[in-house]
């Protein structure tokens, strides 16, 4: 009884209409935003995926049935559940579900590594062009309509190309293709906000151009930057595999997805499981992306979300 109504105590604080401080608007806010999302089924789902995967690729040791770089090729494509192969063998004998579960290590370390660079690049990127004008602003945004004028694919061929083979290149040349929209973003969000009023009011106390992009304008273009990026993360995945399969990303043996079906691909018609199991892999994470940032646009956009 007293757990119940600690609970509704807690609820109907996070609810109040006249927050009586700062940190309880927050947590209301956060709670509110929660409850908006838990709403939307389809965004539940992607979270729910998302979260199995991310744990299946955590605990890939302690969940695999076999080494995923041990060859045997007395078991070479064996069909599922054959042997004790929940989900058959490669080529080389290879536990394909042990391997499926080694590379979603690979596909959420790259995701993770771009996140961390091309949102932060397109950020000071937009965020400096928006607010200072002028030259700077048409130099910045014509070198962003180039690389916006080349399919992300190819442009991440050219790079990885020229910096050679490689699961980093790989990440670097994605990282590379993936900031010129995060730059149109913050620079939209930008012209938006550098002539509001309380721009004005910070800048007449003393304030320079850097404390005001930092610490008032950068806030402001986190929540467009967080929908962009968990959309744009399937797209990662996709290029990622991409690369993978034409053997410019991770190297063999390293189990990843797009390798996986380039190595399946010329036993496509009599042993499908080979290269469809990971197909299946990339399509359920880019799909689970893809509904999750649907649910973030309708919680930290609403008019988007409406619209």
């Amino acid at each position: 009884m007293t757990s119940t109504s600690s609970t509704q105590g807690l609820r109907s604080w996070l609810l109040s209409e006249e927050p009586s401080s700062r940190r309880q608007a927050r947590f209301a806010s956060w709670y509110k935003g929660w409850l908006t999302f838990r709403s939307n089924t389809l965004a539940m789902f992607g979270l729910a995926v998302l979260a199995f995967l991310i744990l299946a690729a955590i605990f890939a040791p302690l969940l695999a049935s076999h080494d995923p770089f041990a060859q045997d090729l007395g078991q070479r494509l064996l069909a599922p559940g054959d042997n004790g192969h929940l989900l058959g063998t490669d080529s080389l004998g290879r536990d394909i579900y042990s391997r499926l579960l080694y590379g979603a290590r690979i596909s959420i370390y790259i995701v993770l590594l771009v996140v961390m660079v091309a949102p932060l690049v397109g950020l000071i990127v937009g965020t400096v062009s928006g607010y200072a004008g002028g030259w700077i602003d048409v130099l910045l945004m014509r070198v962003t309509d180039i690389f916006l004028a080349f399919p992300r694919l190819i442009l991440a061929l050219a790079f990885v190309a020229a910096l050679g083979a490689g699961i980093e290149n790989a990440v670097l040349a994605i990282s590379l293709t993936a900031w010129p929209p995060y730059a149109r973003i913050a620079r939209a969000e930008t012209l938006t906000i550098r002539n509001s009023d309380y721009i004005h009011a910070i800048r007449l106390q003393g304030a320079g151009p850097l404390r005001i992009v930092t610490r008032h304008i950068w806030p402001l273009c986190i929540s467009s930057l967080v929908i962009r990026v968990t959309l744009d993360m399937a797209g990662i995945i996709l290029t990622a595999a991409g690369l993978g399969f034409l053997g410019l990303g991770a190297q063999p043996p390293s189990p990843e997805w797009g390798a996986m079906i380039s190595e399946g691909r010329k036993y496509i018609l009599d042993y499908w499981w080979v290269a469809t199991i990971p197909g299946i892999a990339i399509f359920a994470i880019s799909l689970a992306f893809n509904l999750l940032g649907d649910g973030l646009r309708d919680v930290l956009d609403p008019k988007e979300g409406d619209a």
